[in-house]
């Protein structure tokens, strides 16, 4: 089978045409390529050789080729240009290809067509079992975060939502215009009563509404010199608008063909009415169409995106180098770390990480069959979705909140207006609080909002009566004494939410929470300090979120590898905290 002489020839010395003796001899004793081949022996390859066929020419031998890509990634090489020279001049390259040298050509299809993402998670996997096995990892506790790295697209072809929004509403307004044009066109000539055609009627696109009023204060605030709002309120074009637009235009065709209504064109010839009105009409549903395009490839969770790598979001970088808050096409990458070790790896191009904690987990559950028993990330995490499926999935929250720093505040435990700084009472079996002035809040109903894939529950307590209390100003949010004189309190509660933020924040502010959150700011920062500075990997290099997350992940892994290798060397020694250093 091909499959055994692939593992012989590059696994078994002997049968080398070439003795590399010399080369060995050459190289240092500890240098990392011999850490690469030892671990390399206990992999298992199927998935990798079943991308390939048994019949026609043998190619180069897979595994030499993923050895190779995992040694440059190990020195921070991710240009095939410069794997490919350095397969002819280093020694360490020449030693691990066994003298062969391939092109350009065989790398770029080795990693687009055969080094797949389910490959390259498999063969990932297989070398972090690795790691548990010889007790490096546990894997029943990560450290999570995430960092901005600019996508393989032009800065300034951007799409944004709120400015298609805008054009839509003026495309509306055209259209409009076009249908009381087409029915007076029909009913000054008779072609509605003679053919049968009714009076035509604007189609509605939901959401525009929100649109144009949001158009209508900016207009106002340009004036004023007002800052703008944004205008990103998602709007869905069915399938039967564009159908509304071409049902006119064929009934102007049937009219015309009916009449013998030349259509023409060129200089010099003068387009008849109905012409102009089918042609415009054309022209509207186009642009229609590609608004509708625009919106699809954006979808509904995101604001931006760029034309040259559509899968790519503009977010504001940390490098600036105009100094402008200029928004760049870029991916959020994020890490899951344990004792230096990067266990897993996700590509998102969401501006934020609320939802990226989950999908990380879940590769983890679907990774080694059971979910970690601790979590630890920074307050970008903290949202009650992702704080809820901890909970419900056993997994203790070391989840900074992101006013964790205003509770150690005096103005946080003086807020009089806040539930928590009341008085909580429960008599027979009914719920109230009682304010700072000694009145009652009594319950008065519960609300729902339905979020993604979950529904938030809000209780609404109320004071029947705050008349002459001296608190007012404190208690009152915006309170005005002129317009809020007969105004009484009512606040909100989620209740849930706000049990779980207290069960996270007691577990941060124990020393084992302390301990966690030290862990993680060195461990998973050090990374992408490591990464972009020291390693200058800022910007991609191929396109699409699929290539962009194994370009990433086979960077990830030759990290890994030197971290094993100055491990087995003694380098380095698993990471212990100091119990008397406290984290930020």
């Amino acid at each position: 089978m091909q499959n055994t002489k692939y593992y012989n020839e590059f696994f078994e010395l002997g049968q080398q045409k070439i003795n590399f003796s010399f080369y060995e001899l050459s190289l240092p004793d500890d240098d990392p390529v011999y850490t690469l081949k030892k671990v390399m022996e206990d992999i298992d390859y199927s998935g990798l050789l079943a991308q390939y066929s048994n019949k026609g020419r043998n190619g180069f031998n897979p595994i030499m080729m993923y050895a190779t890509v995992v040694y440059a990634a190990m020195r921070g090489i991710r240009s095939v240009d410069t794997i490919v020279d350095l397969c002819k001049r280093d020694l360490a390259f020449i030693w691990l290809t066994q003298g062969k040298q391939p092109k350009r050509d065989a790398f770029y299809e080795f990693k687009n067509l055969r080094l797949t993402e389910e490959v390259l998670d498999d063969l990932h996997y297989q070398f972090v079992r690795r790691l548990e096995k010889e007790g490096l990892v546990t894997l029943k506790e990560l450290y999570i975060d995430g960092t901005k790295i600019e996508a393989n697209a032009n800065r300034y072809t951007f799409v944004w939502r709120g400015t298609i929004n805008y054009h839509l509403a003026g495309l509306l307004d055209t259209i409009d215009a076009l249908y009381t044009r087409y029915n007076a066109f029909l009913s000054e000539n008779g072609y509605d009563q003679k053919y049968g055609f009714g009076h035509a009627q604007m189609f509605i696109i939901e959401g525009m509404d929100r649109v144009r009023e949001v158009i209508r204060k900016n207009r106002e605030r340009k004036l004023t010199k007002h800052k703008k709002l944004s205008n990103n309120s998602v709007i869905e074009i069915d399938s039967c608008s564009p159908l509304e637009l071409l049902k006119l235009q064929m009934r102007l065709k049937e009219i015309a063909e009916q009449e013998n209504i030349m259509f023409v064109s060129g200089k010099g010839k003068k387009k008849p009415e109905i012409q102009l009105l089918y042609e415009e009409l054309e022209n509207c549903g186009k642009r229609l169409m590609e608004y509708k395009d625009c919106f699809e490839i954006m979808g509904k969770d995101r604001n931006s995106y760029s034309k040259t790598d559509l899968e790519a979001t503009f977010m504001r970088m940390k490098e600036d180098h105009m100094l402008n808050g200029q928004l760049k096409p870029a991916y959020n990458v994020q890490v899951a770390v344990e004792n230096y070790f990067i266990i897993h790896t996700y590509i998102s191009n969401d501006r934020t990480d609320y939802n990226t904690l989950i999908p990380v987990l879940e590769k983890h559950e679907a990774a080694f069959g059971s979910f970690p028993e601790e979590t630890t990330a920074d307050s970008g995490y903290c949202s009650e979705k992702n704080l809820l499926y901890l909970k419900e999935n056993g997994i203790t929250s070391y989840i900074k909140l992101q006013d964790h720093e205003k509770r150690k505040t005096r103005a946080y435990a003086e807020d009089i207006g806040k539930y928590y700084n009341m008085k909580s009472v429960i008599y027979e079996d009914e719920h109230y609080y009682v304010c700072h002035d000694g009145r009652e809040l009594r319950h008065i109903r519960t609300e729902t909002k339905q979020q993604e894939g979950y529904v938030q529950t809000f209780e609404v307590y109320g004071c029947s009566d705050c008349s002459g209390c001296e608190h007012k100003a404190k208690c009152l949010y915006k309170y005005n004494a002129e317009r809020d004189q007969d105004k009484n309190k009512v606040m909100k509660i989620n209740e849930r939410w706000e049990e779980l933020k207290e069960e996270t924040h007691a577990n941060i502010q124990s020393e084992k929470g302390i301990l966690n959150r030290q862990i993680r700011s060195i461990q998973t920062e050090g990374h992408f300090g490591d990464i972009k500075e020291n390693e200058d990997f800022r910007r991609f290099h191929y396109r699409s979120s699929e290539k962009v997350y194994r370009e990433f992940l086979l960077y990830a892994i030759g990290r890994n590898l030197n971290k094993y290798h100055r491990f087995s060397i003694g380098e380095l020694k698993k990471y212990e905290p100091k119990n008397d250093e406290n984290a930020a």
